[in-house]
């Protein structure tokens, strides 16, 4: 259903250059509203209308996407999307000499869909990786001079695999799609060598993470829940012995009373067993004692890792037996500490990333990728007191006086509570805007809803705010990062505080006169874009509005969604159909009254997650009522874009479409985006 966020950022969220407003950023608006006089060469022309330096080909074209990490004899394998292949991911690895060189072509495909929304799809042993192809989900050896042997069957699917060395073997997270009713969550074993049926391992939850498996190879950790529980609500941690002949017994359960969300189990030097919980609003690190107790190692009021919509989260790594490298996010910023673990004594390692993840240790120290508000990201290495890059994708940047710095903001919402986002001014240093013009604002909403936006450099911003466009990208109640109880407070509000949330960022950003209020747009993809359809249907703030595969009748989507999430609804909105009158209720298509503004629908056509009808249904009866309206369907595109052509394609409709909807011709060569009912468009808009 939901996290259409998937569009893979390489790493979590957060800010380490966002500055917190305790007084009015004014200037940050004001930067492209007057020249200075050794400015008088700049060119004065409208908001929106602006020649950028990104073209859509820049943004997604070029655009290369790194996905999870790991340390494998030395060297560090990663994977890598090509935008040549389409998007499409292979395998890297970064040698001792920080030689990179291509393990699996991205023409292979690497990817799973174990939670529909994969993740951990690969694990290198020795010269072989053993990886899912996304195209058949089936699990391949793929070693030197050999062509890729397929190890499993046909309906299953394959993620976050560990080495066992016992009999050569792999311990895998399996999802069985054979049977009736939903697919058959376990934990298996598979034969490095031999395609079979594998060994069920582990059963008998609904779903299963994160297998860890300690030094001598003497005791098993994992994670598992069950409906209606999703991975950042209620988890379990479990622990096994294994017998010199492979085989799991004494199976138990670590600290049955508490309840939270527990994540990343993971054996330390020593064999401690340390994993992230919840258990006091924040995920900070535990460990367990000798006594089968459990510790709290750190006291932060901040979030270590993010909500586990993926498989192959890793926010903390050991450094050594008595030190641990972890990041956090609080308030807006991103942290990335050492924490002695005898004495709790830590520091933090560096100041400038807005990103943080994939952390791993590796035999020359710990590792992560990280990315910051320029346009730098990549894999680093922890130094001494701080960092060293040894890895960065080949990257189209902006020069640094066209970089809009994302601030962040807090207001207040209907409920007496705060509400977070972050602010990106229109900036582009060959421009000023007419004098007494404010620029028209996007708003961005994540998806998820249990997601966050990120303050990383984002070239999907940056083509909006070197046009002339203030962006904000809003983190609504129910993102993550500012604790649980932020976390669930949309629980029951689905619909309501995140779209309210939007409304008042709105009127703050409006009553401190950064942006026109006459041309406020708003986009988000999934549970974004049903917060879209929403906003537009509930409330007259916005005068436009994008939707990518959005949600328009949650009835629907409560019937016909995938197991991950099959129960997700019932926390947000509440149990189908006990609460069928409120699902109705807040199902934007069932209130077109309200539906007056501008509209435009993007949907993939082979969407599992939310399904093609969900956009279909509202086009159409959006169109029948006369409202402008434009409807593109991708073909081959599940739940988030993958071709480079489409999300090209996307970017440039829909800046179009804002140009016809708010009256100014965008600089350069654009296809112009046909819209139904364009007649009914103010006449001042109309192309």
């Amino acid at each position: 259903m939901m996290t259409f966020g998937s569009a893979v950022r390489i790493l979590s969220m957060a800010a380490l250059l966002a500055l917190q407003i305790s007084c009015s950023p004014q200037p940050a608006v004001e930067v492209n509203t007057s020249a200075p006089e050794e400015q008088h060469t700049m060119k004065t022309a409208a908001y929106g209308t602006w020649e950028s330096p990104l073209t859509a080909d820049d943004v997604f074209g070029q655009s290369v996407v790194l996905g999870q990490m790991q340390s494998v004899d030395g060297a560090i394998y990663f994977s890598e999307s090509d935008p040549a292949q389409a998007g499409q991911i292979g395998i890297k690895r970064l040698d001792d000499n920080d030689k990179v060189v291509d393990v699996v072509p991205a023409a292979f495909g690497v990817g799973s869909r174990v939670h529909e929304y994969g993740g951990a799809p690969y694990l290198a042993i020795g010269n072989s990786v053993f990886a899912s192809k996304m195209s058949d989900q089936l699990f391949y050896r793929i070693a030197p001079d050999q062509p890729p042997l397929a190890l499993t069957p046909a309906g299953t699917r394959h993620a976050d695999c560990i080495s066992y060395p016992k009999g050569s073997r792999i311990i895998c997270v399996r999802e069985d799609h054979r049977g009736e009713g939903e697919a058959k969550a376990s934990l298996v074993t598979i034969n490095l060598n031999f395609a079979g049926e594998g060994d069920t391992f582990v059963e008998g939850h609904d779903f299963f993470s994160s297998p860890a498996i300690n030094a001598d190879n003497t005791q098993l950790a994992w994670v598992a829940w069950d409906h209606p529980n999703m991975p950042w609500d209620n988890t379990q941690l479990w622990v096994g012995d294994l017998n010199r002949k492979g085989q799991i017994s004494n199976i138990r359960q670590i600290a049955p009373r508490h309840h939270g969300s527990l994540m990343q189990p993971m054996y330390a030097p020593d064999g401690q067993l340390y994993f992230i919980a919840d258990y006091d609003n924040w995920w900070n690190l535990y460990r367990v004692t000798a006594a089968g107790g459990i510790e709290q190692v750190t006291q932060l009021k901040g979030e270590i890792g993010g909500p586990a919509w993926r498989f192959g989260q890793h926010a903390y790594a050991f450094e050594n037996a008595h030190s641990v490298i972890f990041s956090y996010h609080q308030d807006g910023k991103v942290h990335l500490m050492r924490q002695d673990l005898t004495s709790g004594v830590s520091e933090e390692l560096a100041t400038d990333f807005a990103s943080v993840g994939q952390v791993i240790s590796a035999d020359k120290g710990v590792y992560f990728m990280g990315a910051k508000s320029t346009p730098e990201h990549g894999i680093y290495k922890v130094s001494g007191r701080g960092t060293e890059l040894v890895y960065a994708p080949a990257i189209k940047g902006l020069e640094p006086d066209y970089i809009s710095r994302p601030v962040a903001v807090s207001f207040d919402t209907n409920e007496r509570q705060q509400a977070y986002g972050y602010f990106y001014a229109p900036t582009n240093p060959q421009y000023v805007a007419p004098k007494d013009t404010k620029p028209p604002l996007l708003m961005m909403l994540h998806g998820g809803p249990t997601a966050a936006a990120s303050s990383a450099y984002s070239s999907a911003i940056q083509y909006w705010t070197t046009r002339g466009f203030a962006v904000f990208d809003l983190n609504y109640r129910g993102s993550t990062g500012y604790g649980r109880q932020y976390r669930k407070s949309l629980y029951g509000k689905w619909g309501v505080a995140d779209v309210d949330d939007a409304v008042n960022a709105v009127k703050y950003l409006v009553d401190e006169g950064w942006v026109d209020p006459d041309k406020v747009a708003i986009r988000g993809g999934s549970a974004g874009g049903f917060s879209v359809l929403a906003a537009l249907a509930f409330h007259d703030t916005f005068k436009a509005g994008t939707s990518y595969f959005g949600i328009s009748d949650i009835a629907v989507l409560a019937q016909e969604t995938h197991k991950f999430e099959s129960h997700y609804i019932d926390q947000l909105i509440g149990p189908y159909p006990a609460a069928k009158q409120i699902f109705h209720d807040r199902s934007p298509l069932y209130h077109l009254e309200g539906l007056n503004e501008p509209l435009l629908l993007l949907q993939g056509l082979d969407d599992k997650v939310v399904p093609p009808n969900q956009s279909e249904l509202i086009y159409q009866a959006v169109k029948a009522k006369g409202v402008p309206t434009a409807f593109i369907g991708f073909e081959g595109e599940g739940h988030g874009f993958r071709k480079p052509a489409n999300n090209i394609r996307s970017l440039q409709s829909e800046l179009s479409f804002y140009g016809q909807v708010f009256g100014f011709t965008p600089a350069g060569e654009l296809p112009v985006l046909p819209i139904d009912n364009a007649a009914a468009l103010p006449k001042a808009a109309q192309h």
